[in-house]
Formats: C-alpha cells, sequence, structure tokens
C-alpha cells in the first residue's frame, strides 16, 4: 500500500472490474483490497453492463479488448443509462489504446497499459477517487439546497474556492497563478470587445482552470525534478479531471470548455482532445495565452522567470502553432503598449 493512503477512507469506493480474463480480476481484487477499496470483478461484459445499471458503483476498471465485444461497446452501452460512472480503460499494449475520438465521445477518463505492476493503476485509481469525492461533495450540496437557486450558487462557489485553494496551497507556482490567469484573460477579453457574460465567464474559468489538480498525486505535482513518461502524462489529466469535478454544477458549464481545452494547441498537438484551430472553444484559446504566459513569467523550480521580451518572442513564434494567431496579436499589442496593466495584475498577485 502506498504511503499516505489510508484504507478506511477507501472502504467507502465501490470498484467494478471487467476483464474476460480471470487471471486479471484476481490480481486486481488482491491489490485493490489491500489497498482498501471495496471490488467485484466480473469477466462477462455483459454480465457488467446489467450489474452498473442495478448497483451504484463509483469507478469501473475495463479492459479494452474482450470477448463477445470490447470495452468502448460496453461504456457505449452504459453512457445510455450512467453519466456519471468514472471509467479507465487497460489496455494490453499501448498501440491497441482505444483511438482518442473514442476517448472524448463516451467521456472515458484515462486508460493504462497493463502490467504485472500495478503502481501506475493505483494512481490513476487514486486520482479518480478524488475527483469522484469532489464530485460527490457537490452532489451533497446540491440536493440539499436544490430549492434555493441563490445559496445553491453560493455554495457551489465556495466548495470549488476551497479546492482551489487547497490546491493553490500545496503548489507554491500555482499561488497566485489562477487569479493572475483570470485577470490576463478578461484584459486580453475586453481587449477584443467581448460580451459582459463572456468576460464573466473568463474571470470564473481562469480561477478554476487548474482546479482539475486536486486529482494529480502529491508525489508528481511537488516534484522539482524531470517527470517520467507516465508521471507527465498524469499531470496532462487535470483539464479532463476538471471539468469532470465540475460537471454537475449547473452554474460552471459555461466554464467546463475553458476547464477542460486551455491545454489545446492551435495546430492540434495539444492535449485532452487534440482539438485543432477553430474547433477549439474561443474562450479557451485566450485562456491558454494567459496561462501560458504567466507559466514564462513565473519563477519555476527549475528555472527563473523569463524576461518581457523573450516571452514576446516565444509568443510571437508560437503564432498559429500553439496559439490563436489572431488572439496572441492583440495580446502582444497589450505587452507592447498597456504593459503597465499587466504590471498592476502581476503586482495584485505577487508571485514572488
Amino acid at each position: 500500500m502506498r504511503k499516505g493512503i489510508n484504507s478506511n477512507d477507501n472502504s467507502q469506493y465501490k470498484i467494478i472490474a471487467v476483464d474476460d480474463e480471470t487471471g486479471i480480476l484476481d490480481s486486481l481484487k488482491v491489490f485493490l483490497n489491500k489497498s482498501g477499496y471495496s471490488f467485484v470483478g466480473i469477466s462477462d461484459p455483459m454480465e457488467a453492463i446489467e450489474r452498473v445499471e442495478v448497483e451504484h458503483f463509483d469507478l469501473m476498471l475495463l479492459d479494452f479488448i474482450m470477448t463477445p465485444f470490447h470495452g468502448d461497446q460496453v461504456v457505449e452501452a452504459i453512457r445510455k443509462f450512467n453519466k456519471d460512472l468514472y471509467i479507465l480503460l487497460l489496455t494490453g499494449h499501448k498501440d491497441l489504446a482505444p483511438p482518442l475520438e473514442t476517448i472524448r465521445r463516451l467521456d472515458i477518463q484515462g486508460y493504462c497499459e497493463k502490467s504485472d505492476k500495478f503502481d501506475q493503476l493505483l494512481l490513476l485509481v487514486e486520482s479518480g477517487v478524488k475527483a469522484i469525492s469532489q464530485m460527490n461533495l457537490i452532489r451533497k450540496i446540491n440536493s440539499e439546497l436544490k430549492d434555493t437557486y441563490d445559496k445553491l450558487e453560493k455554495a457551489y462557489m465556495e466548495s470549488i474556492e476551497t479546492l482551489r485553494f487547497t490546491v493553490e496551497a500545496k503548489d507554491t507556482y500555482t499561488r497566485g497563478h489562477s487569479d493572475r490567469v483570470s485577470e490576463y484573460s478578461v484584459l486580453l477579453g475586453n481587449k477584443i470587445n467581448l460580451s459582459e457574460a463572456d468576460i464573466n465567464t473568463l474571470k470564473i474559468g481562469g480561477l478554476f482552470h487548474d482546479i482539475g489538480k486536486i486529482g494529480v498525486p502529491d508525489s508528481i505535482l511537488l516534484k522539482d525534478t524531470k517527470l517520467t513518461d507516465n508521471e507527465y502524462s498524469e499531470i496532462k489529466n487535470h483539464p479532463a479531471i476538471g471539468a469532470h469535478i465540475l460537471c454537475n454544477a449547473t452554474i460552471f458549464q459555461d466554464v467546463i470548455p475553458i476547464v477542460k481545452h486551455h491545454h489545446e494547441r492551435y495546430d492540434g498537438n495539444g492535449y485532452p482532445s487534440k482539438l485543432k484551430g477553430e474547433n477549439i472553444p474561443y474562450l479557451a484559446r485566450i485562456a491558454a495565452i494567459a496561462d501560458a504566459f504567466d507559466a514564462m513569467t513565473s519563477k519555476r523550480t527549475y528555472r527563473a522567470s523569463l524576461s518581457l521580451d523573450i516571452v514576446k518572442s516565444e509568443i510571437e513564434k508560437c503564432k498559429g502553432t500553439q496559439f490563436d494567431p489572431n488572439l496572441a496579436d492583440v495580446f502582444l499589442d497589450i505587452l507592447s503598449n498597456e504593459y503597465e496593466k499587466i504590471e498592476a495584475i502581476r503586482k495584485k498577485y505577487n508571485p514572488e
């Protein structure tokens, strides 16, 4: 059992695993029971679908290649009656991973290559449980305050703010980062004359764009050396985790595209959905520039903050690849002619 994991707390979470290899199910049972989780293993995909329809499970571990039908078909059937189940696909080999479009369409939270060691899988399960915990908290508040919208809105905002501060409290870099991204986004939005509603969405989206980092293990989030490929993959899950956390709150529906897609790239090489160009939500394209600018101008454990000239050069170089070229030009204009506004924001939320 990994250090810091409380098996007593884990016992409240029910995990169902579906794999046509009983040996895999037996190994998962031993491993997850040892970590304190309530576990059910099923080898028949149809039986698993029927079980999920009548019984509550928090998380599903699902083999991708099975008989008589594959894991994506199982998810397709389940999503017709259950939109909330947190699903992780298991693949026998990375070359057999499900297509990205399938993962996006079926709202699959992630996948993991099968291995004799379950450390990577446990990291994904832990991340999933954190996200599920926060979703349950939001759902509970929703149930308790459903008759009073004003109170509900306030409660949601306070709950997610608490999560945001939790992330910031454990990550020195993140402290003030979300506030600055929010204000830089609003600055750019005002420059291009967005509506008041869009400006408000940008403001809230900037504040909560990294909320999914609550689901990233501390050992990865706080690591001060180079990340491994697997660890970087974990970090790249935070936009999808954040969107999943916020999905049950009506007041956050407009900001979810910002949360989920602020790491997409204009050339289609970003994550989590590899959206390209105009397919990336417009407000997410704005937040992406603000996020990258703050990252470049903030001191990190592995480098000092970059100078304004270098930052402007990087933004210019990345027009049309990482950034929307038109929005990048507007932001460069702000940096050249209205930098006092940027300085005022940085002074308000001092990163040092």
